[in-house]
């Protein structure tokens, strides 16, 4: 059974709700309609009632004849807007009083009330449905940009960041056929801080995605010192930090690596005697998004892999970006990913 499938068998269990405030797409009419016949979850769907009519009909489907539910976020939610209206005041009163961008009630409403991404995230903030998926027609900015100022950042991390899950073609020597890459879409020069953030998200991620226990490398052009300069010594800091905090959660790390002493059992045990990663690596931290972005493009274009994501980790609550071009089977797997993620945040709570 293919990565995919399994996630979609794992959420289909759970039987959780999400919200979709792309209501214009067709796409998203689709997937919604999709996730109720294949009894996969409950979703709500954003938007105003001409502009789900007009997707309906050019996806040839009807949501009330399934029994979704649909709301009009243009029209207002006093308990959302409110919500909203205390969140942000309560982060903006931490920073520096010259720095504060204090809002006022009828600016929480007008934001909601115009921005559906907003609106869904202040859903998920409330504990109304588990967890929002969009991005269809959203850029990826308007997505994290709703995602911070709704629901922010989990306890114990200040990064969000995202990751591919890398269902592979053949599994590694190691015989691992799913693999984790991180960040590859978020953070164009993570510090060595968010380095360690990013990996711990990532870690998790492939745990709560795949059922595996995570071993990760923190990928450099540098195995343990081979190479030296500002580059290699970022990887090497972030190792450092990563140690106790990896450790204290039972999570086996290792670094600075290359990718084949990460990845290739031999190689590792050549380059990297002694270490607790010797080619056995399931999930990949990369020094920089242009790293990240490309190499798991290579790993999907020559190798033959399956990209599932970007999946954003390491906030607060479940919320998940889309491709532009996405399918309306692609939100589906991505409504999945949602769930579990959702899940496994509940547990940790």
């Amino acid at each position: 059974m293919k990565a995919i499938e399994k996630i979609i068998e794992r959420a289909s269990a759970l039987n959780g709700t999400v919200v979709l405030p792309e209501g214009m797409d067709a796409r998203v009419i689709t997937a919604a309609c999709s996730c109720v016949d294949r009894k996969i979850c409950t979703p709500i769907v954003l938007g105003t009632a001409e502009e789900i009519a007009a997707a309906e009909a050019k996806a040839g489907l009807s949501l009330a004849e399934r029994g979704i539910k649909t709301i009009d976020y243009t029209i207002g939610d006093a308990e959302l807007e409110q919500a909203y209206f205390e969140a942000w005041n309560a982060k903006e009163s931490k920073k520096p009083p010259e720095k504060q961008k204090i809002i006022d009630l009828a600016t929480a409403q007008k934001t909601l009330r115009t921005k559906r991404i907003y609106f869904g995230g202040m859903m998920v903030r409330l504990g109304r449905v588990d967890g929002l998926v969009a991005g269809s027609i959203a850029s990826t900015g308007d997505m994290l940009r709703a995602a911070f100022h709704t629901l922010g950042t989990q306890k114990g991390v200040k990064t969000a960041s995202s990751c591919f899950i890398m269902d592979l073609k053949a599994p590694t020597a190691s015989g691992d056929g799913v693999l984790a890459f991180g960040d590859c879409a978020v953070i164009p020069n993570p510090t060595a801080e968010q380095l360690v953030d990013i990996g711990l998200s990532t870690a998790q991620t492939y745990r709560d995605l795949t059922g595996n226990e995570p071993r990760v490398a923190f990928l450099s052009f540098s195995t343990k010192g081979s190479a030296a300069g500002e580059l290699v010594e970022k990887v090497q800091k972030a190792v450092e930090l990563a140690k106790p905090v990896f450790a204290e959660k039972g999570i086996a790390m290792d670094g600075e690596l290359q990718f084949d002493a990460a990845i290739v059992p031999s190689v590792g045990q050549l380059k990297n005697p002694g270490g607790a990663i010797q080619g056995n690596a399931n999930v990949f931290i990369f020094p920089d998004l242009q790293a990240g972005n490309i190499g798991y493009k290579i790993a999907q274009r020559l190798g033959g892999a399956v990209a599932i994501g970007p999946n954003l980790q390491g906030l607060a609550k479940a919320m998940n970006d889309l491709s532009r071009g996405c399918s309306a089977e692609d939100i589906v797997g991505t409504i999945c990913v949602t769930l579990l993620q959702a899940q496994a945040k509940k547990g940790a709570e």
